[in-house]
């Protein structure tokens, strides 16, 4: 695990990834990271793939089809 902390920028907060968790994302500044939430709550950051980025597409425009429907199942 490891630690990094957020801090205040303007009117946002952002949190500092160091050069280590860019080479385990295999990122560089200025890349297109994602953020997704797990089931349990916890957050995973994923480095940009187009495959997703498609795959993430398809299912927003699924669940703006079936907003209805999707909310009277949950």
């Amino acid at each position: 695990m490891i630690e990094t902390h957020i801090r205040k920028v303007g009117n946002s907060a952002v949190i500092t990834l160091t050069t280590e968790m860019l080479a385990m994302l295999d990122a560089k500044p200025g890349d297109a990271l994602y953020v997704v939430r797990g089931d349990d709550g916890s957050l995973k950051i994923l480095p940009h793939d187009p495959s997703v980025a498609d795959a993430l597409a398809a299912a927003e425009e699924v669940m703006d089809e079936n907003r209805d429907l999707l909310q009277a199942l949950s």
